[in-house]
């Protein structure tokens, strides 16, 4: 189920309230226009006690979000565990200046949301997701051996929560 939180219905969002609502975006296009904009997430796990923050080249669908990855590593083995996760993309990232060092701010669009974490097992499925994730790179078509495939993970995010943030604009 995909939720936007704005400043009035935050029941539940593990952030909570986004503490200055004149930078909130609550139109779901223009969070969405952020997450089509980029090809970068950051990736935030739990392992127990321990956070672990990744970035990944990421494809959006409109209603999930995926990933691919080794079979093995940091954030499987967490994922194996824990398939809880936090999201951050954020574009059009600046500076804005100011004569007062601790007035400097950060110009930026920003998504960051919650979800769940699958793998995909099916193959076309994987080849797909695949194309969607290569295909933000390239407009060649790429064939994908077997032995690739089975090395390969592709995940799966059901976002749970999103929100948007933007300054400077």
């Amino acid at each position: 189920m995909n939720h936007i939180h704005g400043s009035n219905s935050m029941d539940g969002h593990p952030h909570g309230m986004m503490r200055r609502d004149d930078r909130e975006i609550t139109d779901r296009n223009e969070i969405d226009d952020i997450i089509n904009s980029s090809k970068v997430m950051y990736l935030s796990l739990a392992d127990n006690n321990t956070p672990f923050c990744v970035p990944v080249f990421y494809a959006y669908d409109g209603q999930y979000l995926y990933f691919h990855s080794a079979k093995g590593g940091s954030k499987i083995d967490i994922l194996n565990r824990n398939n809880q996760v936090c999201f951050v993309i954020s574009t059009q990232q600046d500076v804005i200046e100011s004569d007062l060092a601790c007035n400097f701010e950060a110009k930026h669009k920003t998504a960051i949301g919650t979800g769940s974490a699958s793998f995909i097992e099916n193959k076309e499925e994987k080849i797909a997701v695949l194309d969607k994730i290569v295909g933000l790179f390239t407009t060649k078509k790429f064939d994908y051996p077997d032995a690739n495939l089975k090395s390969t993970l592709v995940v799966k995010i059901a976002i749970e929560s999103v929100k948007g943030k933007k300054h400077g604009f």
